[in-house]
């Protein structure tokens, strides 16, 4: 059952003050995934409560990182069932949002959820970002990259900063525990052209969830050659 008393409570606390439409929307999303989690895994977490914790706070608790109403672009790499794009683009209704994965059957829900919720100005891209990253469309033409998808910050690096233009951001999610790979990634964050700035590490409200938000600027052109083909870059990271 949906409590969007909870719901309005729980982003309220990172300082996102919900419509009546968009709580609609968030439970709408939430049940959408639910019943297409019976026939496709899409996620392990179908609790209300706990859903709200682990998607909705978690994906919207970037603004700690990052001033939400200067950016208008954003590319989500790996954005799996919808995370982080589809609960900012809620929130944030300006922002124009493309998402990429590799698995089709996941993006045609994904253009299922954006139809019923009525989203404009969002797109979805099948493909892998080792090749995305070199379409002229999208290479280099986002103010904000962003990815909640679990793998090595060096391999992301190398999937998200190509996309990003000069002078803006690629922003991963990252868990508490996640400082040495942090640090293990500061040549491959060099390589691709950005710059790491300050870490925001939290824990979201009234949880134990402990956040690490990895902010890296684009400082410099992301040379030619980068991404290297369709797994290079998870194969042998950058070090």
């Amino acid at each position: 059952m949906a409590d969007t008393e909870y719901l309005k409570s729980r982003i309220g606390k990172l300082g996102i003050d919900l419509t009546d439409n968009m709580l609609h929307q968030y439970v709408t999303y939430y049940e959408m995934i639910v019943e297409k989690n019976k026939v496709m895994n899409l996620t392990a977490i179908t609790d209300f409560e706990e859903f709200v914790d682990k998607h909705f706070a978690d994906s919207l608790s970037l603004i700690k990182a990052v001033d939400l109403s200067k950016v208008h672009y954003v590319m989500d790499v790996g954005t799996g069932a919808g995370f982080p794009a589809i609960p900012l683009k809620i929130a944030f209704p300006h922002l124009q949002i493309t998402m990429l994965d590799s698995l089709q059957k996941r993006m045609l829900f994904i253009d299922q959820v954006v139809n019923e919720l009525q989203l404009s100005n969002m797109k979805t891209i099948h493909g892998r970002a080792e090749e995305i990253g070199h379409d002229p469309r999208y290479r280099e033409k986002y103010d904000l990259c962003v990815s909640r998808a679990v793998a090595n910050l060096s391999t992301l690096s190398e999937y998200c900063i190509p996309f990003v233009k000069k002078g803006g951001f690629f922003i991963s999610y990252k868990s508490g525990g996640s400082l040495e790979e942090i640090q293990e990634a500061e040549k491959a964050i060099k390589v691709m052209g950005g710059k790491r700035n300050q870490l925001c590490q939290f824990t979201l409200p009234d949880t134990d969830i402990t956040r690490i938000l990895v902010p890296v600027k684009k400082i410099a052109p992301t040379p030619k050659k980068y991404p290297r083909k369709a797994g290079m870059p998870n194969k042998s990271p950058i070090k």
